[in-house]
């Protein structure tokens, strides 16, 4: 391979958006590969590139890194993805999508009433939760919000104040 063809870390993190702490965390998950220059300096293939956007737009639909690693693994690494590469994989978005997609329309729906917190601060609540059953395995959070709105916010890294998203 050419080193043309590689980038170094500040270029790849510049054209990708993502933090240099994203990613060589991206990189110990196995998300993404470097190899290191003469200078010890990690390089990316020019291809890292659309693997992070992959995993730019995977995370915002929801995957978690696992399932996000579990779908590069499905792309050739002898070859840059192709377009019929990359629909094979985003098909799997749809139905997830969908559900997102309805959960946020009943959240939209319900805002004005109440937003699935189990909190028995509204009279609807009283006909949501009544008797405070909430309170009983609902869990922590808003346990009537749909499960699919519920993740987790994402994880930030304590001594930089950034996350690797």
């Amino acid at each position: 391979m050419d080193a043309q063809d590689r980038l170094p870390m500040g270029e790849v993190a510049r054209r990708s958006g993502f933090a240099a702490s994203a990613l060589r965390y991206y990189e110990s998950q196995g998300l993404i590969a470097a190899t290191r220059s003469s200078g010890g300096q990690r390089t990316f293939e020019r291809s890292v590139l659309r693997r992070l956007a992959f995993i730019r737009a995977a995370s915002n639909v929801g995957l978690s890194l696992e399932e996000i690693r579990d779908e590069l693994a499905a792309l050739p690494a002898e070859r840059t993805p192709t377009k019929s590469d990359w629909h094979r994989i985003s098909k799997h978005w749809r139905v997830r999508l969908d559900e997102q997609i309805a959960a946020l329309e009943r959240l939209r729906d319900g805002l004005d009433s109440c937003i699935g917190c189990g909190c028995l601060s509204l009279k609807q609540c009283g006909i949501s939760n009544p008797g405070d059953v909430a309170a009983v395995g609902g869990g922590a959070g808003a346990a009537y919000l749909p499960r699919l709105l519920r993740r987790d916010p994402p994880r930030r890294d304590a001594a930089r104040g950034s996350s690797p998203r």
